[in-house]
């Protein structure tokens, strides 16, 4: 994909989402961090559901910890892999207290630290939190990017850093958002909506659905 497509790209997802975020419902970067814990192999709909019981009882680490592994897990227990995830999130928040003085880090050596957390759910703290110009490549960004030719790679790591390298400055900090609802709604994994998709020309998928 040329430079010149790719600012076309992005320049039509900005004009049809201008200001686009997740869609994991949080109010501070710990309610964030948590959920994007939660998230892994489960629907942001599902996790919401969870936090929305969650997080009015418990939305800090020290209040968290307070509710203890047992008492976390009741209220997750509807989200997938829920026993280890409960086991991470304690884990994490015993050290956001006692190294942090409870607050989220803002770098990616510190969030890397923390249990659960590795370079894709840090990459999406430091950008939705924090405002930060990095690239989680979750499966519909690496999706999106192989199947358009946007950031072709064999592996989540290599597509990330091909994305940093090709997205033009003024779109990258909200590019992750705009690659993931896309992959989501649009380009999809079974049948894309290719007929419906605003990016369609400038695609270089040789298997496009037709209706």
């Amino acid at each position: 994909m040329t430079r010149t497509d790719v600012v076309e790209l992005f320049r039509r997802l900005r004009e049809l989402d201008p200001h686009p975020t997740t869609e994991l419902e949080y109010r501070t970067p710990f309610e964030l961090l948590a959920a994007v814990l939660l998230s892994a192999q489960s629907t942001d709909v599902g996790v919401n559901k969870a936090t929305r019981k969650l997080f009015p009882v418990a939305n800090t680490p020290a209040a968290m910890l307070d509710l203890g592994e047992e008492g976390l897990k009741r209220y997750i227990s509807t989200i997938g892999l829920y026993n280890a995830k409960a086991k991470n999130l304690i884990a994490t928040c015993r050290i956001l207290v006692e190294q942090h003085g409870g607050e989220v880090p803002r770098t990616r050596e510190a969030l890397e630290a923390l249990p659960g957390v590795g370079r894709k759910t840090a990459n999406v703290v430091l950008n939705t939190a924090f405002g930060e110009p990095t690239m989680a490549v979750d499966t519909h960004i690496f999706r999106v990017s192989n199947r358009t030719g946007l950031a072709r790679g064999k592996t989540p790591r290599a597509v990330e850093d091909k994305l940093v390298k090709v997205i033009p400055a003024e779109f990258l900090k909200d590019a992750h958002h705009w690659l993931i609802l896309h992959g989501r709604y649009v380009c999809k994994a079974r049948k894309p909506d290719c007929p419906r998709c605003p990016i369609n020309d400038l695609c270089a998928w040789p298997y496009k659905t037709t209706d």
